[in-house]
């Protein structure tokens, strides 16, 4: 068994994603300086959104949507440990962990700086280190034409989120598997005492 427990990394998680929810409520500014952000936005040469900048109306239901999703997640931990851990958990871990992963990917191989594209004018050339001066993302974000909905989550504050989010299904999902068989223990041994009980 692990150092810390996948109840305790669930919870943690979901208070992560409520405090996110006030701070997309109240000032997204926040979220979008912090240092993780810049780091990995630097690294991968993702481009900044200058609508986190200030609250809207987008950034505000991002919030609700995210503090309903940390409040539901953690109300799911007070159901018995076998419901909730192993048949709750066990189908939505690996769930967020597959759709977090592929839109980590998206938002950085579909982007400007992805290596995938050749850019040998302004990058020097394929799987150099990319660039964060992206005026074409600049002035999609400006005018706020898009083309479709997902260009807009080519930018580091997205991508640092689902970053973030990768590496905490992932381990749930690992310490779900080891502490799989003492839960299923547990709960038949709680089983027996039932039926001894009853059938007395």
């Amino acid at each position: 068994m692990g150092l810390i427990s996948a109840t305790t990394i669930l919870t943690s998680i979901s208070l992560f994603h409520i405090t996110l929810a006030f701070f997309f409520i109240t000032r997204p500014a926040t979220i979008a300086d912090q240092g993780v952000v810049w780091l990995f936005g630097e690294a991968m040469g993702l481009p900044e959104s200058r609508h986190f900048e200030t609250q809207s109306p987008t950034a505000a239901f991002l919030g609700i949507v995210l503090g309903l999703w940390g409040l539901t997640d953690l109300v799911s931990l007070s159901m018995p440990e076998e419901i909730a851990l192993i048949h709750h958990w066990g189908s939505q871990v690996p769930l967020r962990l597959t759709v977090s992963f592929f839109l980590t990917l998206y938002s950085f191989f579909f982007s400007a700086s992805s290596p995938l594209y050749d850019s040998a004018g302004t990058s020097g050339g394929k799987f150099s280190h990319p660039t964060t001066s992206s005026g074409e993302y600049a002035a999609k974000d400006v005018a706020g034409d898009w083309g479709w909905g997902g260009d807009a989550l080519k930018n580091r504050v997205f991508f640092t989120f689902m970053l973030v989010e990768t590496f905490s299904w992932f381990w749930v999902l690992m310490t779900l598997k080891e502490e799989q068989e003492g839960i299923l223990k547990r709960a038949k041994k709680m089983r027996e005492k039932e039926r001894k009980r009853l059938s007395l």
